[in-house]
């Protein structure tokens, strides 16, 4: 019996009835780590970082782009438009049937959001792929969004940063799919020969083909802290090689001890790393120092580069 649930809330909503007013259901969050019960405002103030254990919670553009960019400095890059269930899949449920579900849970159109604005008043292309759209899942949308993206950015000679959180190509697009991934490793090199910084943020989880592709291709590879990072599970890498495999092998701080990444950066501390990073390499003064966001850190906010 959980008495939480069962008996506090009841009694509060009946009080709260009785006053004619309603009991949110969202005002606390159990953080998947600690199992800390956090209010949402100071959840909110902290970044969508719980301020006991430090674990990040997975964010979405909106958050992103708002914390990213300068105030009122943004706008987003019309959505692309490619055909919806070219293969006409099925699984368990229609691909079709399973994009609709997708996009009134998220309200929006894909699992990749571009946007243009300033950081610290330097120009940037901004993308954010988040997990919560079919697992971030690699199609021909997201492959069309990310090159749109980079052309975008060498057009307007912005640097162009990457949020992203990813299981892997999207099964239900099958070749069409797998075809993103020379499609978006192209439009990398074209970032490359125009002379602009491409800087990737991986968060948790980043898998599959996209780990396989675009991900793993930034100029700085940054990871948020605890993030997991592979191409494979673990559990199918320990039953193919037969081999215990290492302690948090897949995770942010492992890889860069081994040298897979150039920074584990705390959620505070990102704009102003990114901000940094894309200064120094278009060769720019910063215009001005960088805002530091409300937020409650406990310590952690603090980036860790690889020696």
């Amino acid at each position: 019996m959980n008495w939480i649930s069962n008996i506090v809330r009841p009694r509060i909503k009946k009080l709260m009835g009785k006053s004619g007013g309603d009991t949110p259901e969202n005002l606390w969050k159990k953080c998947p780590a600690c199992g800390e019960m956090i209010f949402h405002r100071d959840l909110t103030a902290n970044l969508q970082v719980c301020p006991k254990c430090g674990y990040h919670m997975r964010i979405g553009p909106a958050e992103r782009f708002a914390y990213i960019f300068d105030p009122h400095s943004f706008s987003e890059l019309p959505p692309v438009s490619v055909k919806l269930d070219p293969l006409q899949f099925r699984a368990e449920k229609k691909y079709a049937d399973e994009m609709k579900a997708a996009k009134a849970k998220t309200s929006r159109p894909e699992a990749f959001t571009v946007a243009r604005g300033t950081l610290d008043g330097l120009p940037v292309i901004v993308a954010v792929q988040p997990f919560d759209f079919l697992a971030g899942s690699l199609g021909m949308a997201v492959g069309e969004g990310f090159v749109r993206a980079a052309e975008a950015a060498v057009s307007e000679k912005r640097p162009f940063i990457l949020f992203v959180s990813s299981g892997g190509a999207r099964m239900q697009e099958s070749m069409l799919s797998l075809m993103q991934m020379p499609r978006t490793t192209i439009a990398v090199q074209m970032l490359r020969e125009a002379g602009l910084p491409y800087l990737v943020v991986l968060t948790d989880p980043t898998f599959g083909g996209v780990s396989a592709s675009y991900a793993m291709l930034g100029d700085v590879q940054i990871a948020e802290p605890g993030a997991q990072i592979g191409f494979a599970g673990a559990r199918v890498i320990a039953q193919t090689i037969r081999e215990k495999l290492p302690e948090g092998f897949q995770r942010a701080e492992y890889l860069l001890a081994h040298g897979m990444l150039d920074m584990v950066v705390h959620r505070a501390e990102m704009r102003a790393t990114l901000s940094r990073l894309a200064h120094m390499l278009m060769k720019k003064p910063r215009s001005r120092k960088a805002p530091s966001p409300p937020h409650n850190s406990n310590g952690n906010g603090k980036a860790v580069a690889a020696e």
